[in-house]
């Protein structure tokens, strides 16, 4: 697909964020969705070839919706500055999530403060064999492509109920999220190789949503 036309309809979308603009647009809109969509289907078949645990996920089913939630967040803008989709989106699951928009672009997985349950079955996992863990968040190339968990603030200051504050792997331990992200340049989207770049990320990241995948399924 051509994402710069992704991004200037994002871009236009921004100066006019109000439902008028969209509803004399909409044709616009949704050929650029449309556009997205096929691009996901693709990668999708891609992903699904590389992959044999690979939940295949349609990009209609994978795309995110652009109109905030004003019920929830009443002061966010109309719409979003951004297109999401979340693709090998088995059901509990962490998905392969892909962002691209104007203040951020971005491949993540994992789970972003999961519920309890969830939780609590990743810190097991953690307990029965960190060391796992702490072998594939140390891989260089790991490294380089996400430096490291995603800090968002809201690990706990000690340990979690049920866990020593000696233990081992303490500091995985106290994260309340698991999940990784590598931002994006817009010449990497814009390049004709972009594609390839998104499947090497997902590979990176494969081992390290198994692990989680694993971790909550057993």
């Amino acid at each position: 697909m051509d994402f710069n036309e992704l991004f200037s309809f994002l871009y236009d979308l921004q100066q006019n964020n109000n439902k008028e603009w969209m509803d004399a647009n909409r044709k616009r809109y949704q050929y650029v969705r449309n556009e997205f969509i096929n691009w996901l289907d693709h990668l999708n078949t891609i992903l699904a070839d590389i992959d044999p645990d690979y939940f295949s996920t349609p990009g209609k089913k994978g795309i995110n919706r652009i109109n905030n939630n004003l019920l929830f967040h009443p002061n966010k803008p109309v719409y979003k500055d951004h297109f999401g989709a979340g693709l090998d989106q088995r059901s509990k699951q962490g998905d392969f999530y892909i962002h691209i928009g104007l203040s951020e672009c971005i491949l993540a997985g994992g789970y972003w403060k999961p519920e309890n349950k969830t939780l609590k079955s990743i810190r097991e996992a953690i307990d029965y064999n960190g060391d796992e863990l702490v072998k594939i968040l140390n891989k260089k190339s790991f490294k380089t492509a996400f430096s490291g968990l995603y800090d968002d603030g809201s690990q706990l200051k000690s340990a979690p109920k049920g866990f020593s504050k000696e233990h081992e792997h303490i500091d995985l331990l106290r994260n309340r999220t698991f999940a990784v992200m590598h931002p994006l340049q817009e010449e990497v989207i814009l390049s004709k190789n972009f594609t390839d770049y998104v499947i090497n990320i997902y590979k990176e990241m494969l081992p390290f949503r198994r692990y989680l995948n694993q971790a909550v399924t057993v």
